[in-house]
């Protein structure tokens, strides 16, 4: 699979000749994805994540960090925080704007170690891609947690997309089809999760965790911690 997102953050990183990110889909015209986004700072980050990240405890995995920067400020705070970035590209990126630890594997084959607190940002639990990959994430969490370890990620509901009431489709409405495009290179096809937050609860506590809500807003977007039951 080619490197596409991580090419666009190497390129705005290093001031290159950067190009647009795009975000193909199949359920309507491609979406700009503005790579400033992955560059944030303190002030430019959204309540929501502030939030998450002030619930960060002990040891911490920053799953799919992008350029680092929740890793970045939670070392900044004094936290013990590890990157984990599949993308070598946006590894290196990483590294480069001083993060002192990261891992640059996939989620589902890192094995090294325990953590306190898994985090994930700006739906960083989409990389689960499905609801079946949602409890095939959870059973990995569950390994990679210590006791009373804590799981917080973001979502929202994407029933807006259907003026609030999904059709009667096979699979969850929430399992998106997605493609980068940049410089006219093309990832893969990959599928990413968008969860509402009752089934969330109901698969979460089917596979042996309980959720709670720290933030919600009028979309319809949260912020949960779930911890093992």
């Amino acid at each position: 699979m080619k490197d596409v997102l991580g090419q666009a953050i190497s390129d705005y990183f290093h001031q290159t000749s950067a190009g647009k990110l795009w975000v193909n889909n199949k359920y309507g015209p491609r979406e700009e994805m503005p790579v400033a986004v992955y560059f944030r700072n303190a002030e430019e980050m959204p309540e929501l994540e502030w939030i998450a990240v002030q619930h960060c405890k002990g040891k911490i995995l920053d799953i799919g960090a992008g350029a680092g920067s929740h890793t970045l400020l939670l070392q900044q705070m004094g936290q013990d925080c590890t990157a984990l970035e599949i993308s070598p590209l946006a590894a290196a990126v990483i590294k480069a704007r001083g993060v002192e630890r990261i891992i640059q594997k996939d989620f589902f084959q890192w094995t090294g170690e325990t953590y306190d607190t898994l985090l994930l940002m700006m739906n960083g639990i989409g990389l689960s891609g499905t609801l079946r990959g949602l409890r095939a994430f959870l059973g990995k969490a569950r390994k990679l947690l210590s006791p009373g370890g804590q799981l917080i990620f973001d979502s929202s509901n994407i029933a807006y997309l259907y003026g609030g009431h999904p059709p009667e489709m096979p699979d969850y409405y929430g399992e998106i089809l997605y493609q980068y495009e940049y410089k006219k290179q093309r990832s893969d096809w990959f599928n990413w999760l968008f969860i509402d937050g009752e089934t969330l609860k109901t698969v979460a506590a089917e596979e042996g965790w309980q959720t709670e809500f720290l933030f919600t807003d009028e979309s319809d977007q949260f912020l949960a911690k779930c911890q093992l039951i």
